[in-house]
Parts: structure tokens; C-alpha cells; sequence
């Protein structure tokens, strides 16, 4: 937030993830939970390549709820202008980790890995969502931005060292 608004800084992320914030902020705090279950409902499914072997995936343990990702880097050759993938497991009953999910992957799916790479480890907290979610909450989405962040650092990283 900067200093003299509530408005979120938003200057440092891609367009994708940067309208996410500014639909929280923008949102009236009494619909956030409303719009966190929407991006919860639009999380896609898992492909069946990851479906069919969840060992693949790796679990989350900030999050309360069991949450599994993987980020899949697409030429990884190509360092940080490589694409990144993001592919979320989390069961619908966990709705507010789904709706975490839904924005990382809403904001950063389809991103360079250098914007992957770049985004402020205080995300979570520009959401405007302090004060309706738990700080253990907000730490699971955390939790959730550093490992796609060192998956993709360890993909690009294995063609480029």
C-alpha cells in the first residue's frame, strides 16, 4: 500500500496479477471473500498428465488446507524469457486456498519466468485482504509464490548453469 492511500502498489507487477490487487482493492470489502471464491471456482483442473501421477506434484505445508502445485517452464533453454506453467491441485472444499491459487495462477500463468522471478514476496498482503483472512492464510499464499518461484528458478537454472 502506499503511504498516503489505500491504493495497492501495483507498479511492480505484470498487468495480469496487477489487476487482480486493483480489483481487490476496488472491490468493497464485504464482496473480497466473494471475488476470492470466484477465481476459486475458475482455478482449472489438473491435467491428466499430473492427475494420473500426483507424485509429480508437491505439496504446499504453509497452506491449512492440502494444496499441490508444479510450475512447468516451456523451453527452459531460454532462461528467463522461457514461459512458465502453473497447474494447481486443491480440493473444493478448501475454498479460500483455491481462490489464493486462482490468482497466482490468474496473475503469473503464462508469464515469463523473469516476471515469475520478480514478483515482491508481499503479494498476499496487497490483496487488501488482511483483515478477512488469517495471517496463516496469507502465509499459505506465500507459501504458494515461493516454490513456483524456486521451481522455476531450479528449471531455468539446470539448462543455464
Amino acid at each position: 500500500m502506499t503511504a498516503d492511500t489505500d491504493t495497492p502498489v501495483t507498479s511492480d507487477l505484470p498487468q495480469s496479477l496487477a489487476d487482480v490487487v486493483t480489483d481487490f482493492a476496488e472491490t468493497d470489502s464485504s464482496d473480497r471473500l466473494q471475488l476470492l471464491l470466484e477465481l476459486a471456482s475458475d482455478l482449472p483442473e489438473l491435467p491428466p498428465r499430473y492427475s494420473d501421477h500426483p507424485e509429480l506434484l508437491e505439496q504446499v505445508p504453509e497452506c491449512q488446507s492440502p494444496i499441490f502445485l508444479v510450475t512447468e517452464v516451456e523451453d527452459p533453454e531460454q532462461g528467463d524469457e522461457a514461459i512458465v506453467r502453473l497447474h494447481f491441485s486443491a480440493p473444493p472444499e478448501a475454498p479460500t486456498t483455491r481462490g489464493f491459487a486462482g490468482i497466482l495462477y490468474e496473475g503469473l500463468n503464462g508469464q515469463t519466468a523473469e516476471v515469475v522471478l520478480s514478483i515482491p514476496a508481499d503479494l498476499p498482503l496487497r490483496l487488501s485482504m488482511t483483515e478477512l483472512v488469517s495471517p496463516l492464510r496469507l502465509r499459505g499464499m506465500s507459501g504458494m509464490l515461493s516454490r513456483i518461484q524456486r521451481q522455476t528458478s531450479e528449471r531455468i537454472g539446470k539448462i543455464t548453469e
